[in-house]
């Protein structure tokens, strides 16, 4: 399998597959709405957006990033997350890096979204999909975020089939900025769980495959059952 790994700003045409990682929060956070029993994501390319699509849907539960705000349900936070009942519900997604690096690349024969949280089951999808060649986005920091660098870099390994060990990268991702400044309190809306709940590796057996649904792009959890 031949990988590259790039920043949001360095997706200038569309990858044949893309694995866009965000661990601290977005995706992680998606994870968890799957697990609460969410039936889709839908991915807001903005505040906007996200707010408009809520007050044409009532119904559907939309989260940002930061602090609490009015018209929305949720924050980007895991921690936070975790206690909702989300079943059978659509969740409304804009945050900082993650939804903005799925976009990007929302024009890819395929994208998966990614974090700690899902690892060995996006591995496995891009292992039976037999991808040769993967574009993994690094969202945070404009691709310089270790946590989401060392993310991919641990499921690039085990999609090729290598032994590889998740502990060395998730030392890396507990000491990157991201970790530190949601450890500290810098960033908003955040519960103190959220740094360790970010490195639970392959806590739940899906992937999450994004893909265009009308004019959206739309988040799915996608069962992989691990071989036998």
């Amino acid at each position: 399998m031949d990988t590259r790994f790039v920043g949001i700003p360095e997706v200038t045409e569309a990858p044949s597959v893309a694995v866009v990682v965000d661990v601290m929060r977005a995706f992680t956070v998606a994870a968890w709405a799957f697990a609460q029993g969410a039936e889709k994501i839908v991915l807001a390319g903005s505040l906007a957006e996200a707010l408009a699509l809520k007050a044409r849907h009532p119904d559907r539960v939309a989260l940002k990033d930061g602090a609490p705000a009015p018209g929305f349900d949720l924050v980007n936070s895991p921690g936070l997350l975790r206690s909702a009942d989300l079943a059978g519900r659509t969740v409304v997604q804009k945050t900082t890096a993650g939804t903005v690096g799925a976009l990007a690349v929302k024009d890819a024969s395929l994208v998966l979204c990614a974090g700690f949280v899902v690892a060995e089951a996006t591995a496995r999808l891009l292992r039976e999909r037999a991808a040769e060649h993967v574009t993994f986005v690094v969202t945070g920091e404009d691709g310089r975020a270790d946590e989401d660098l060392a993310c991919a870099q641990y499921i690039a390994g085990r999609a090729a089939g290598a032994g590889t060990d998740a502990a060395a990268f998730l030392r890396r991702a507990a000491a990157s900025r991201a970790a530190t400044e949601l450890a500290q309190g810098v960033r908003q809306g955040v519960h103190p769980d959220d740094v360790a709940l970010c490195l639970e590796v392959d806590r739940f057996p899906f992937a999450m495959v994004a893909a265009r649904e009308d004019a959206l792009m739309v988040l799915r959890p996608c069962a992989v059952p691990r071989p036998v």
